[in-house]
């Protein structure tokens, strides 16, 4: 599995401030997925070792840990590709991609996708962008990782610490220390951070391309055939037990052996 993502050690005004993509969110959000999708179809067709189809799953992220503007991409990707000619798999193992390479491509790719929409580029835009792959093994830890994103939204309610004269007091684990810190900023400004972050209407955060898109359900479905892939094995160990029913004549465990749902009521 890849774990991709195309942050950058310096920031483009174009895609990190608030006057630029904020601004024109949904075009330059549109276009980040659109050069992501076309970089990371066209690297596993050019690959030597999987030269086939690639499946990939993205999802969008605007802030930073500081709840800063920060749009930028997750990528979870098999290590894998499909002939669609011969149904062949095959596979990779450890470096799947050129991070230096990918980030050359991402860069023209986007640049030249905003300069085609209108949007005017900034004189002091970096020339060199990072993109950060990772191995992870089989992948369930960044599933999961990035799963909980998409439902806590940019701050957990337990990481606000204190909200006390106009002022809000929020939590945040430090990138490279892993450490928490702590930043007080007035209400105004903490309404302002969170509001950054407010997608636009209808825009989708998580999309699916090559093979893991919504329309290959049947080809899925083979793989999975194929490969003898468990789909719950991922959430096995994060399921909660179901509470212990016991008897209240004799105190033995009781189990559930049918349900029954009652009809509603005819007027």
């Amino acid at each position: 599995m890849l774990f991709w993502s195309n942050t950058k050690n310096q920031s483009c005004p174009v895609t990190t401030r608030p006057s630029g993509a904020w601004r024109y969110q949904k075009i330059v959000y549109s276009l980040m997925f659109d050069c992501v999708q076309d970089t990371l179809k066209t690297f596993p067709r050019n690959d030597k070792k999987l030269g086939g189809v690639a499946g990939f799953t993205a999802i969008l992220h605007t802030h930073s840990r500081m709840l800063e503007y920060h749009p930028h991409i997750h990528v979870i990707m098999p290590g894998a590709s499909i002939n669609m000619l011969t149904g062949l798999w095959r596979k990779k193992t450890g470096y799947l991609f050129n991070h230096k390479a990918l980030a050359k491509v991402f860069r023209a790719k986007m640049l030249e996708a905003l300069v085609d929409q209108g949007l005017k580029l900034p004189g002091d835009c970096p020339e060199k962008w990072v993109v950060d792959c990772k191995n992870v093994g089989n992948g369930n830890k960044a599933i999961i990782y990035l799963g909980k994103y998409l439902y806590r939204g940019v701050l957990q309610e337990k990481d606000i610490l204190r909200s006390e004269d106009g002022m809000v007091t929020f939590r945040y684990q430090h990138a490279k220390s892993g450490k928490y810190r702590i930043k007080t900023v007035s209400g105004e400004k903490f309404l302002y951070l969170l509001m950054l972050h407010v997608l636009p209407k209808g825009f989708r955060r998580t999309r699916s391309y090559g093979i893991l898109h919504p329309c290959s359900k049947k080809l899925i479905k083979f793989l999975q055939i194929v490969l003898r892939v468990n789909q719950l094995r991922m959430f096995a160990s994060k399921q909660k037990k179901r509470p212990v029913i016991t008897c209240p004549i004799c105190g033995a465990e009781m189990k559930i052996i049918r349900t029954r749902i009652s009809l509603p009521l005819v007027a």
